[in-house]
């Protein structure tokens, strides 16, 4: 409970004691048969606000929209891919997922909408994305965001995106209880964190330099796999051998929880360099990369856990889709005794279920949000106040936003 409920319920009760010395025993009882009467009902009323919220996602290349219920129920989610505008370029072109956006913003929440079987009269809040991720796409969202919070006088809340990975955990039928520790991998961050609460995250590491989903693309276009290069060589490398080309793993300190990835993209590079032409493997080179990678994140999110004492480790961002990481973090948190969650794949890439999900919390805690129902002068201030951001405070750290 809050210190103010405690607060409340002491005051309650010192209230029941002193009436009862003054009315007796029999008018007690209905005087208690009153307040619990009073309490299901504030209950009931306080549970379904901000019940039903409305998440939009626009951070890099998906245009995405979802309706959640009580932050763990999904009634839809619609994504749309920009995979095929981005290919030919080999990675993302900002300009181009921003025009992208503001085609697809519209029909993408109307079929959001559509799809939960509600309307925008049903919708009891808005939760979108402000970063961190490509400034003119969030944007968009953004801008979206606003103006139906406005024009529906519905509150809004802005979402860091690396807290909405996170809480795709919270969509799980068996979610994680707390605390517990995340592992966050994805194309732009690979973070670890400990998390106390449905808000509250303690940084414990994060990647110095390229993200793991970041290698994986880079490497994939050395190769020549093309964009996006994830799902390609998680593919390609059930061809090859793991063992039979050893990168080098960059644990750094491994007793600490920082990552670092640059090193051996650049090392894939020189061995591709250092080989005769037609003599290559490209399906072990994948496999030799790909394990170099997975045998760092598992290394890293296992101990972390046990540094917290963490029955509970989340792998959770774009990279969690991975076969091999999956498959590997489950036998070696099965070894050590600790738990695995999971989101399905379809929650681990960029989505807007994840984003209505943390927006639940963040509503019903006031945090990050707009009250449409405050003094008038200030009631859409704080809407129009906020803005995206490409990086959060402290070089990506969770538990900041700026």
């Amino acid at each position: 409970m809050e210190k103010a409920d405690v607060a409340f319920c002491t005051l309650i009760f010192q209230a029941v004691e002193h009436i009862s010395n003054i009315l007796g025993p029999l008018l007690i009882v209905e005087f208690i048969l009153f307040f619990l009467f009073i309490g299901l009902t504030l209950e009931k009323a306080f549970m379904s606000t901000h019940r039903i919220i409305l998440g939009i996602e626009t951070s890099c290349d998906e245009t995405a929209a979802a309706v959640t219920s009580g932050g763990h129920t999904i009634l839809s989610s619609v994504v749309w891919s920009q995979v095929a505008t981005h290919h030919p370029y080999g990675g993302v072109v900002p300009e181009l997922a921003s025009r992208k956006h503001m085609e697809k913003i519209v029909p993408v929440v109307e079929k959001a909408l559509a799809d939960s079987g509600t309307d925008s009269n049903s919708i009891d809040g808005v939760a979108v994305t402000c970063g961190p991720g490509l400034v003119g796409a969030l944007l968009v969202g953004l801008s979206f965001a606003k103006a139906f919070a406005y024009a529906r006088g519905l509150p809004l809340t802005g979402v860091n995106h690396l807290h909405g990975h996170i809480a795709a955990v919270y969509l799980e039928p068996d979610p994680p209880p707390f605390p517990f520790v995340a592992l966050l991998t994805s194309g732009g961050h690979t973070n670890l964190c400990y998390v106390a609460g449905p808000m509250k995250f303690e940084h414990m590491g994060q990647t110095r330099d390229d993200a793991a989903g970041e290698a994986f693309d880079k490497v994939a276009k050395i190769l020549g796999l093309g964009y996006p290069g994830g799902m390609v060589i998680d593919q390609l490398s059930q061809q090859g051998d793991p063992d039979r080309i050893r990168f080098p793993r960059a644990f750094l300190d491994k007793t600490g929880f920082d990552f670092s990835f640059s090193g051996l993209k650049t090392a894939v590079a020189r061995y591709i360099q250092g080989e005769k032409e037609g003599t290559l493997r490209i399906p072990d080179i994948a496999a030799g990369f790909q394990e170099a990678v997975v045998d760092v994140l598992v290394q890293k999110g296992i101990s972390a856990a046990k540094a917290k004492s963490c029955q509970h480790l989340a792998l959770v961002g774009g990279v969690a889709s991975n076969r091999r990481l999956r498959e590997r973090i489950k036998e070696s948190a099965q070894e050590a005794g600790i738990a695995v969650h999971m989101p399905g794949p379809e929650l681990c890439t960029d989505n807007a279920a994840m984003i209505a999900a943390m927006g639940y919390h963040q509503l019903r805690k006031r945090k990050n949000s707009s009250q449409p129902e405050s003094a008038a002068g200030e009631r859409w201030r704080t809407v129009l106040d906020l803005d995206a951001y490409s990086k959060t405070s402290h070089s990506g750290r969770l538990g900041v936003v700026r």
